[in-house]
């Protein structure tokens, strides 16, 4: 079974989590019924803990009709869900509107109350963030929420929430070989204030697999958002000849672990201190069985001193926490959709 790990008192989740970006479209098509007997697999498999996010479109429908469908799993499963008001919203967002949209996580989910909400504030130039991370204190003694958490948070504004009495219990992040940018404090701060890390990103959208090794550098656009948005990561990281030796390194420890590239990219990061799981960007069960050994490979000194002198000359990317991803007229800022959530006005 899949190892867990406690976040809060009371509070356990499975150290790998099943993603929800890859069911909200721009990765294929997704076949409803065939997604929620998935769901019921990964769960039996030990992975009991599911992500998704009010901005993920159609996401929470989709596991509120996995969790009506299946009751007799439903009640191992862990729901942690993302409040994400829209960048044109933020200017004028008031309490009423924030408990709206937790209102309608909650009647999405089928549930009395969200188990974590990773909060997340699209630009921090515009005042209100506190205010909203209050408001969902205030749910959260409400019993509205379990727990609550921030998604793509620099430190500055983490620590502006903590002295502000939230109790942040995780951050979402991306972390992986190709993007170190949580040590460049986050991973110290997080330490110093008992919050656990949810590392998404792990396996760069598929870039670090097995389907990359000694392949040519892609050149035009992709259909498939994720590697849109990593092969700009692999571009700060070093270029295509690095991610290359980064690949033949992974392949050969791989080769004797009987696994595979994404399984060790994914454990790599999973050994890591502060870190708490590993998010899966599974659409299907094809990779379930090679998931599931991530949690079983031990990494050797020497396997993660191999690792360590390829990334040990990375170029970047420099910076916080999603800094880059903050400037909208950047290349990274330009691909992101800012206003996915569709908040109504509550008069």
């Amino acid at each position: 079974m899949i190892p867990r790990q406690d976040i809060a008192p009371g509070y356990s989740i499975s150290r790998l989590i099943k993603g929800g970006w890859h069911l909200a479209g721009g990765h294929g098509t997704v076949d409803r019924s065939m997604a929620i007997k998935d769901m019921a697999a990964f769960v039996e498999a030990g992975v009991t803990t599911f992500d998704c996010a009010d901005i993920y479109t159609g996401v929470e429908e989709l596991i509120g009709d996995f969790l009506r469908d299946y009751p007799g799993l439903a009640g191992s499963v862990q729901v942690q869900t993302k409040y994400v008001p829209d960048l044109a919203a933020l200017a004028t967002l008031s309490a009423a509107e924030t408990e709206a949209t937790i209102d309608r996580s909650l009647r999405r989910l089928g549930r009395e109350w969200l188990d974590l909400v990773q909060f997340h504030w699209w630009d921090y130039q515009v005042p209100g963030m506190i205010d909203a991370a209050q408001t969902l204190n205030r749910l959260r003694e409400q019993g509205k929420i379990r727990h609550i958490g921030v998604t793509n948070c620099d430190v500055a504004h983490l620590k502006a929430l903590l002295d502000a009495g939230i109790p942040v219990r995780a951050h979402q992040l991306q972390y992986s070989l190709l993007d170190d940018r949580p040590n460049h404090g986050m991973v110290e701060f997080c330490r110093r204030h008992d919050i656990a890390l949810l590392c998404y990103g792990t396996v760069a959208g598929g870039f670090l697999s097995e389907r990359w090794l000694g392949a040519s550098e892609p050149a035009g656009e992709f259909t498939n958002r994720s590697l849109t948005k990593y092969k700009l990561i692999i571009d700060d990281f070093g270029g295509w000849e690095l991610l290359q030796e980064l690949l033949a390194t992974l392949a050969d420890i791989a080769a004797r672990q009987g696994t595979d590239i994404a399984s060790i990219a994914s454990a790599a990061q999973l050994s890591k201190p502060q870190v708490a799981a590993v998010i899966i960007g599974a659409t299907n069960l094809a990779h379930l069985d090679a998931n599931r050994s991530v949690t079983r490979v031990t990494l050797s000194g020497d396997d993660l001193a191999a690792i360590a002198t390829v990334t040990g000359r990375r170029r970047g990317p420099d910076g916080d926490v999603y800094t880059l991803e903050r400037d909208r007229t950047g290349r990274h800022g330009r691909i992101i959709k800012y206003d996915l959530n569709k908040i109504e006005p509550v008069k």
